[in-house]
């Protein structure tokens, strides 16, 4: 299995909340605050569905 990079968003400051992903084979999503809490692991199809959805909401 390809070993993901973490990423945080540029808009992520020390105060805020914001999660981090990781994309690789698929995509993983954790708390940037309490990584040692898990993380969410979906298809990277699953995902791009995800952002697709949100970016028609608004």
């Amino acid at each position: 299995m390809q070993t993901a990079r973490w990423r945080t968003s540029s808009y992520s400051t020390a105060n805020s909340n914001c999660v981090e992903v990781a994309v690789a084979e698929r995509v993983s999503v954790r708390d940037t605050k309490n990584r040692e809490a898990g993380q969410l692991t979906v298809s990277r199809e699953a995902w791009q569905g995800a952002l697709t959805a949100l970016h028609t909401k608004h």
